[in-house]
């Protein structure tokens, strides 16, 4: 019931409010109604013993004078009208009460149908007689039901009498009680109005209230304050359609706020970002320049020299020239650009194959790369560094013996990069200092691009803005060394032609 109330329109709310203040004045109108009209029926019934009686007293003159009149003038027409007389008399004594009862007024009314039949018998016994002329017998029975005529009155003006004191003090009782009425009924109708009132105003407290609640929201949206308290509504006519409106209003209007905030933060973010990322780019850029010659001369003076052993049919030279300018190529073209992982596997063979040259052949490179991961996005110059670290800082020294393996999978979404090798390891405190960025090599290994760890570490982070993007481990003493980088697969878009 409370949830079809909730549901109904504010037409229906203030149409039912209408009706039932109305309805509850009609019941008790008609309630009121009906007690009085209850009352006066009894007020009436009061008296109708004595009008009963009266009717009883006249049949029974009728009765006596019909008879008279047929004794002294026998006509047909006196006959019929004895009758008639005698017919409506006994219909009246066949209503009153028979009931053997304590009650002196039931035992005078049985007294007196008692008598009244006995009087019609000796009167029926007269009108024979007189027909049949027997002068003798109708003068005896006409004495005797002249007699009973008379105690049969006498009777019924006592018991009249008598009822009719009784009657009189009902009368009054009934008189006291219907003037108790009628003020029970002026106070009933008073409370009824004031009840009326009552619910009237509280029907339509509940119907305005709501209205000055969301007219105050209102205001205050209007002024710029988005945080105020959702108005609650559990109705569903106008006003609560209107509420949830506006409650939905505000909190898109915050939702909304809330996304250019977050879409300014991370603007700025993706600013400060990139402005680190260049940052982190020149700083790779200008060690390359402090430690190696300007490599757009060397990749022309390399490039011209692989034509030259070209021509001169020197292919292992060829070979090697070629590789040092495809090396010297992918530090000038790609070093401030995202490349992908098999653009860095690539720069790492050239380097190790410009490295056995240098070394004759003592460092063992291997490789097993999962191939559908060769196009997933990463900084430039990231893998050559650490294979670089574990040349310089591992292997150098292990004349021949020295291996490097480098391993790309898959684990889940995350391309894990491993390069691995079997040198002099590292201790526990130097890889703490090279993951948290203070480890500090004074003497760069001959050779060395300038870039050391750190910056790899610094733009990985940056790249996959995650913290876990390397992990160190080392069996100890002369047990090797794995490092592994970590990135989210995310594969490079392909360049419009």
């Amino acid at each position: 019931m409370t949830k079809k109330l909730r549901d109904l329109s504010l037409q229906g709310k203030i149409s039912g409010i209408y009706l039932i203040a109305n309805l509850l004045v009609l019941v008790v109108n008609m309630v009121l109604l009906l007690g009085i009209n209850n009352m006066s029926n009894e007020m009436d019934m009061v008296y109708n013993d004595n009008l009963h009686l009266n009717e009883l007293a006249e049949a029974l003159t009728s009765v006596q004078d019909s008879m008279t009149d047929y004794l002294t003038v026998k006509t047909s027409d006196s006959l019929e009208n004895y009758y008639r007389s005698e017919q409506n008399y006994n219909q009246i004594i066949q209503e009153l009460n028979t009931d053997v009862t304590d009650k002196a007024f039931d035992r005078m009314e049985r007294n007196i149908k008692s008598m009244s039949e006995t009087y019609l018998e000796v009167v029926g016994q007269t009108i024979e007689a007189k027909r049949g002329r027997n002068v003798e017998k109708y003068r005896n029975k006409y004495e005797t039901a002249t007699s009973l005529y008379h105690y049969i009155r006498t009777y019924i003006n006592s018991l009249n009498t008598e009822k009719f004191k009784n009657n009189s003090q009902n009368y009054s009782e009934l008189s006291g009680a219907f003037r108790i009425f009628e003020t029970v009924s002026y106070l009933v109708m008073f409370i009824v109005i004031l009840g009326n009132v009552s619910i009237i105003t509280r029907l339509a407290g509940t119907i305005t209230k709501p209205l000055k609640t969301l007219s105050g929201l209102a205001d205050e949206v209007a002024k710029g304050n988005f945080d105020i308290e959702l108005m609650e509504s559990s109705s569903r006519d106008e006003i609560g359609v209107v509420t949830g409106a506006f409650n939905q209003m505000v909190i898109s209007i915050r939702q909304y706020i809330e996304r250019i905030r977050q879409s300014m933060e991370r603007e700025r973010e993706s600013k400060e970002k990139e402005l680190r990322m260049e940052t982190h780019l020149k700083d790779a850029q200008l060690k390359y320049l402090q430690a190696q010659i300007n490599p757009h001369f060397l990749f022309n003076t390399l490039n011209a020299g692989a034509q030259l052993a070209m021509m001169e049919g020197a292919d292992r030279t060829y070979q090697y020239v070629q590789n040092m300018a495809e090396f010297f190529r992918y530090n000038v073209k790609k070093g401030n650009e995202i490349v992908t992982l098999g653009e860095e596997i690539e720069l790492v063979d050239h380097y190790m194959y410009i490295l056995n040259v240098r070394f004759s052949g003592d460092i063992h490179y291997a490789k097993e790369i999962d191939q559908s991961l060769l196009h997933v996005e990463m900084p430039s110059m990231i893998l050559q560094p650490v294979v670089e670290n574990c040349v310089n800082h591992g292997i150098r020294e292990m004349a021949g013996e020295g291996r490097i393996w480098l391993s790309v999978y898959r684990i889940e979404d995350v391309v894990c990069i491993s390069v691995k090798d079997n040198g002099i390891g590292m201790s526990q405190e130097t890889i703490d200092k090279v993951i948290t960025g203070t480890y500090k090599d004074e003497e760069l290994a001959a050779g060395s691009n300038g870039i050391g760890m750190g910056n790899v570490i610094a733009r990985m982070k940056l790249f996959t803005e995650c913290e876990d993007v390397i992990t160190i481990t080392s069996g100890g003493k002369d047990r090797g060394t794995e490092v592994t980088l970590y990135l989210q697969i995310r594969e490079r878009e392909e360049e419009d032609v």
